[in-house]
């Protein structure tokens, strides 16, 4: 049985059921039968899901798949476990827009949990990694299932705040209802694109902004 919440089992309907998903817990089984260390480790698959409910969703922040080193990601978006230094520069450019845009200095640590718990979704498009391999698990099956969750999200829920870096998540979030939600998109956190836009961006305010002016509160970003 997967460690997943039983509202998000509820809204996930026979997704579980569907031969792509069969066939994805089949291949990660082999994988692991065949000796290859699978991250991050199987009860941690679902954080995301977990820490965040359906219902609690007020923002969510699209990443691509788990790091791939052994004590660093733990089901969350570009999180890392207390402890890990130094943190992925991904993450440490994050931290230096967040103390630009908010002056809120989160260098001390990486571990976004108390995000996930004020409603923001960390989910990455793929929820595992073979270690050291980077995108190893890319077009097995996890896009079509965390497509579903966007859906998801995108359908039953109202002035969420999609955060889409770079051009990955971007093409994943095309569907989203500019509508009735808003879409930032802004390059990636990334050594290779952060100098492109991301920098002076500003999304950390302009997501709190979004948030009270549709009458929810604002997150408090502080770890």
């Amino acid at each position: 049985m997967l460690a997943l919440d039983e509202g998000w089992r509820e809204d996930l309907g026979n997704e579980f059921e569907k031969p792509y998903f069969k066939n994805l817990m089949d291949f990660l089984e082999e994988e692991i039968q065949c000796g290859k260390n699978i991250l991050p480790p199987k009860e941690w698959w679902f954080t995301a899901l977990n820490e965040t409910p359906l219902k609690s969703v007020k923002v969510v922040i699209l990443g691509q798949d788990p790091y791939p080193t052994v004590g660093h990601g733990h089901g969350l978006c570009f999180s890392v476990l207390p402890g890990v230094t130094p943190l992925p520069k991904s993450l440490l450019n994050i931290n230096r827009e967040l103390k630009e845009d908010m002056a809120i200095d989160n260098s001390q640590s990486g571990y976004l949990e108390s995000w996930a718990k004020q409603g923001v979704l960390l989910l990455n498009a793929v929820l595992t990694v073979e270690e050291g391999h980077a995108n190893a698990h890319k077009s097995k099956g996890w896009e079509i299932f965390t497509d579903k969750v966007i859906e998801l999200i995108n359908t039953k829920s109202d002035n969420v705040v999609f955060v889409l870096w770079g051009a990955y998540a971007q093409k994943k979030g095309k569907h989203i209802n500019r509508e009735k939600h808003l879409v930032i998109e802004e390059p990636h956190p990334s050594p290779l694109s952060a100098y492109r836009g991301f920098f002076g961006s500003k999304p950390f305010s302009k997501i709190n902004d979004y948030l009270l002016s549709t009458g929810s509160s604002e997150i408090d970003w502080k770890i």
